[in-house]
């Protein structure tokens, strides 16, 4: 089996030290004979980070750094005709994207860059999907919070059993190419502009609802104070504000500075820990309030994806 196994990721200059973490973690849990690349799309990158994060290269695992709007503008004609939404609104939904803009490759992974790889990627890209749009664990993040479950159930459609996270994605991109995903996401888009909390994840559980493959948790574990913690992971995935170069004591935080050690950042991420103050953490703080409050709001419009379904919306693909 030697076809190379893509990882897609998403960046700028800020985010540059995670996904170097990342990147090492990948890395160091790779399989000598298989082949991966990793696909860096970025907004924004200074030349230092291009060079330091293409530093972490190995053999059998290249890293690809291309300009996220270079391949938008790379999209073929059938789709770029109904793009009526501006840059940056494309930008926020870019991993629905990725089967439109990367037609070479039938299956693929995404991954969030706040997550370090605990186990071979080649084993989350080998799980048979058969005819399922995509492969992703369940949110487990939002089970303990109440106006975020209802908010999945009453806004979004989807039963919190069947809610799944969007920061590790196992895709069948060929299926959604097939079933013309981005042109179906983009005519919901145009026509509804729904309000989400979550926009890429919401938009995904909408039309792939009764079309996911669901993975062991072990591959989107995420800390969780009030879950056990797991023995065996593949990727740790610090959602949300469970950032260990941010707060102390964070689930798993010590996975994260093993590999950020020779990462080459380890001296900026301290830094930026070390600068992590009250006033950010106070921030953080109202920033879930927000979001919590918003759950609990949006239910309430006029035009959310469970009310269309209600009235006979072709949501679901």
């Amino acid at each position: 089996m030697n076809r190379e196994i893509p990882i897609f990721f998403t960046i700028d200059d800020n985010y540059a030290p995670y996904l170097a973490v990342a990147l090492n973690s990948a890395v160091k849990n790779i399989s000598e004979n298989r082949e991966y690349k990793a696909i860096v799309l970025y907004e924004e990158l200074s030349d230092e980070n291009i060079k330091k994060l293409k530093a972490l290269e190995k053999e059998n695992f290249k890293i690809e750094l291309s300009k996220m709007r270079a391949n938008f503008e790379s999209l073929d004609d059938r789709m770029s005709n109904r793009l009526r939404c501006d840059y940056f609104t494309l930008t926020i939904y870019f991993r629905l994207f990725i089967p439109a803009m990367f037609p070479q490759y039938d299956k693929g992974v995404y991954v969030d860059s706040d997550v370090v790889f605990t186990d071979d990627i080649a084993k989350l890209f080998d799980i048979e999907i058969g005819d399922n749009f995509i492969g992703a664990c369940n949110d487990l993040s939002i089970a303990d919070v109440p106006p975020l479950v209802a908010y999945t159930e009453n806004a979004v459609g989807v039963d919190k059993s069947e809610y799944i996270n969007s920061g590790v994605l196992l895709m069948n991109l060929k299926k959604m190419r097939e079933c013309d995903f981005e042109g179906h996401f983009l005519k919901l888009l145009n026509e509804y502009h729904f309000d989400c909390i979550a926009p890429d994840q919401d938009y995904l559980n909408a039309i792939c609802n009764g079309k996911i493959y669901y993975l062991d948790e072990r591959w989107d574990t995420m800390p969780n104070d009030n879950r056990e913690k797991l023995n065996d992971t593949g990727i740790i995935h610090y959602n949300l504000f469970s950032k260990p170069w941010c707060y102390d004591d964070i689930q798993y935080g010590d996975v994260f500075w093993h590999y950020a050690e020779d990462s080459g950042y380890i001296d900026t991420i301290k830094a930026h820990k070390e600068s992590y103050t009250a006033d950010k953490q106070q921030s953080d703080k109202e920033c879930l309030e927000l979001l919590v409050n918003r759950g609990m709001e949006i239910p309430k419009n006029d035009v959310t994806f469970r009310k269309m379904i209600e009235n006979g919306v072709e949501i679901r693909l």
